[in-house]
């Protein structure tokens, strides 16, 4: 259970200290029976959420808006009433929409060793999800979505095979999704997909090799419009690690991937305020066909140990919300695809000064841009950080600073995110009781500074800034 009332964000911020609407009131609950035999098992669960959430950002003066052309208009006009235009609201503009959600969940695993000749293991695991969530404003629902979903995995391991070992699998998903009221900003769609794969490894002296094989299949129709959609994709990936001295690694992967366009990137038409964007899909994407290189070393004993990769993503077709006009917070977002190249390194390094005390510098940056000339929206800026941990018998500390640059590579209609620096202290201890039980204590100091940020990443960056300083106490009981 969690029962969180609205946060507040670093000091100076223009939109006071709390940002309206993001409290979350969540409760959920498991259960699940399995039975265990000397060949396998097969068990069952049940799982139900129910939760209570604001939306940070809305503003009722985006509830008339719609397009003309690639250009939003959101005031009125002449006829704006009779076209059924007219979707003012009387309350406070600092009040804001409830989601009130619920959503149940079946699941099924199964295992079966040794089911037949050949093969060491049969496994299954299967789900369907019943999902809904109503859009309170005012006290009543404006809009409903609801998604009902099912999906099916069957794996087969097989006995190795001249030194490989493996599987093959089949994965299916059928998808209902459904949007009714005033902001429903997609159709009601069905969405089908089918797969099938082989994974397979082979190890040879201080050689692991890695290969994967699969073909998809996703079908998505618009049942109002009648609109039907179908994308074939095949993927594949190679990858080889080398331990070629004690302590010591470097691997690589080889990836080509496929990726069919979702549903909202298809048939989206409409206000969506959960991300204060007016989104168009576009029916005639194709899919992405994505080719990627990633080079990594590591060392992973003694007292200095580091982990160090880059990687290169150039993608055909790459599918994104291009943003055509921005108006008063609302971004008229146009699904749209183009060929794009992300380029990225990662890495960290940790010391050990002495036996219960290490030092650690860590960070990552990434560059996106479209390969026929401009930069890509809501791309993470480059961060980096410095750790200090420490034990000592059941204690275990650490204390951090961790500095985000400011991300001023943006698209069109985008905005640049100063950068900042948080303070970040952790420490914890634990023990177990008299029969055994292992628990912990700890307690979590973020943003000690109290700085105000934002997530370059998120639509709403400036209608809800990060936390401000916060302070965590928890005990955890393991059983």
């Amino acid at each position: 259970a969690r029962d969180a009332g609205d946060y507040r964000v670093g000091k100076g911020w223009s939109g006071g200290s709390k940002v309206p609407g993001s409290f979350n009131r969540t409760d959920t609950g498991s259960v699940g029976l399995s039975w265990v035999g000397d060949q396998g098992y097969l068990g069952a669960a049940y799982t139900r959420q129910t939760a209570k959430y604001g939306l940070p950002g809305h503003n009722h003066s985006f509830d008339g808006c719609h397009t003309h052309g690639d250009h939003l208009h959101c005031g009125d006009h002449a006829g704006d009433e009779a076209d059924g235009h007219d979707h003012g609201h009387d309350a406070a503009a600092g009040d804001v929409p409830v989601v009130d959600l619920r959503s149940e969940r079946f699941d099924v695993r199964g295992e079966l060793r040794n089911p037949f000749a050949g093969f060491s293991a049969l496994r299954l695991r299967a789900g369907a999800t019943d999902y809904r969530h109503d859009e309170v404003e005012d006290g009543a629902i404006g809009t409903t979505f609801k998604n009902k979903a099912y999906d099916t995995r069957i794996e087969l391991q097989h006995e190795p095979i001249w030194g490989f070992k493996g599987l093959i699998g089949l994965q299916t998903s059928q998808r209902k999704f459904s949007a009714e009221g005033a902001e429903a900003y997609v159709q009601p769609t069905v969405t089908r997909k089918a797969g099938l794969f082989v994974l397979e490894e082979y190890r040879w002296n201080d050689w692991r090799f890695e290969g994967a094989l699969s073909h998809d299949r996703q079908t998505a129709e618009a049942q109002t419009s009648g609109i039907e959609r179908s994308h074939n994709g095949t993927s594949a990936s190679l990858g080889a690690v080398w331990k070629f001295t004690p302590g010591y690694q470097v691997g690589t992967s080889f990836t080509r991937a496929s990726r069919a366009p979702s549903a909202e990137e298809l048939y989206a038409q409409g206000l969506h305020m959960a991300t204060s964007t007016y989104e168009r899909g576009n029916a005639d994407l194709r899919s992405e066909i994505s080719q990627n290189i990633d080079v990594g070393l590591k060392k992973t004993s003694g007292d200095t140990t580091f982990g160090v990769s880059v990687f290169r993503n150039r993608i055909q077709n790459y599918i994104y919300g291009r943003t055509l006009d921005a108006l008063d917070g609302l971004q008229l977002l146009q699904y749209s695809q183009a060929d794009a190249t992300f380029t990225g390194i990662e890495g960290q390094v940790r010391q050990r000064l002495t036996r219960n005390l290490g030092i650690t510098l860590f960070g990552d940056t990434v560059r996106a841009k479209l390969d026929g000339g401009g930069l890509l929206p809501r791309i993470p800026a480059t961060r980096a950080g410095l750790r200090l941990d420490a034990n000592w018998q059941a204690w275990e500390g650490q204390v951090e600073w961790v500095q985000v640059a400011r991300q001023n590579r943006v698209a069109d209609f985008e905005t640049a995110t100063p950068g900042y620096g948080m303070l970040n202290l952790g420490l914890a201890y634990s023990s177990q009781t008299a029969g055994g039980t292992p628990w912990q204590l700890y307690v979590k100091a973020n943003n000690l500074t109290d700085r105000l940020a934002y997530a370059h990443t998120s639509f709403i960056k400036n209608a809800a800034p990060l936390m401000g300083r916060n302070i965590t106490v928890g005990v955890k009981v393991a059983f």
